[in-house]
């Protein structure tokens, strides 16, 4: 395979998508596209990436990030919906609604590749978990997207508590924090709890927390993080690329990113989204 092509939050940026696509030259029968989620919500055309992501088939795909998860979420829980998102609205009314929100829930929410030795994710990795234990924390998640109980994962997906992941909770709880350490998570502390309430200003974290970047299991030496999640973050490389960042806020009007990795070497490609 020749390139693989990362790229950060998208968030339904169909226009900065197809630019930087062009920009790249981009080869469906020769590269792989590795989105790192959320790429849906706010930026008015979710449903055009959506449809042109989920169309492309392998290998390309995406990890799941929060506002895919709350766009599953929309779509299950449609009757008890109070304040309606018309940019959801219209994925679900439209003809190929179903198809792209099954191909969706069927979505990684961590990626490995041990020859490159790079790995995606789209908010962060728990400081106490190896590699063995992220993905099977992984495959848990994805199991319960996938499987029959998908509506009762749901009903449960929701909220900040507990705010830490312990292999002996009960399970809807389990995953609850899973989900938050994957698709939610900035700060944490060294024993794994998270915090939900601060602005993700890098030189102002919460008191006792860290950016989880620097506090990866031992496990990770040798690999790199690539990750979404945090626009306040821009591009960022921490580390000499352990852990790359590429939210750079294409929805907030400023770039798309991409990191493009080839024959084992590694470039940033950007486009402007104001």
């Amino acid at each position: 395979m020749a390139r693989t092509i990362f790229i950060g939050d998208i968030q339904g940026c169909w226009d900065g998508l197809a630019r930087l696509l062009d920009r790249l030259r981009f080869d469906p029968a020769s590269d792989r596209l590795a989105l790192a989620g959320d790429l849906v919500n706010r930026g008015g055309k979710s449903l055009k990436v959506l449809r042109f992501v989920s169309g492309l088939g392998a290998p390309h795909f995406s990890v799941l990030g929060n506002h895919d998860l709350h766009l599953l979420a929309y779509w299950k829980m449609q009757d008890r919906i109070r304040k309606r998102n018309r940019e959801f609205d219209r994925i679900l009314e439209h003809a190929d609604g179903e198809r792209v929100l099954d191909w969706l829930r069927r979505q990684p929410l961590l990626w490995l590749d041990p020859d490159q030795r790079i790995a995606l994710v789209h908010a962060g990795i728990d400081p106490r978990w190896d590699r063995a234990t992220a993905q099977a924390c992984a495959v848990e998640l994805q199991q319960a997207l996938r499987g029959p109980k998908f509506g009762k994962f749901i009903d449960n997906m929701y909220g900040n508590k507990p705010d830490r992941w312990k292999p002996d909770q009960q399970r809807y709880t389990r995953l609850r924090s899973i989900t938050n350490v994957l698709t939610r998570m900035r700060f944490a502390r060294a024993d794994g709890k998270l915090d939900f309430d601060s602005s993700g200003d890098l030189e102002r974290p919460p008191k006792g927390y860290r950016p989880w970047f620097e506090l990866l299991h031992l496990d990770w030496d040798g690999w790199s993080v690539v990750f979404g999640h945090w626009s306040l973050l821009g591009y960022y490389e921490h580390h000499g690329g352990q852990a790359i960042c590429l939210d750079s806020g294409c929805v907030w009007g400023r770039e798309l990113t991409a990191l493009v990795v080839e024959d084992g070497r590694r470039r940033i490609v950007q486009i402007d989204c104001g």
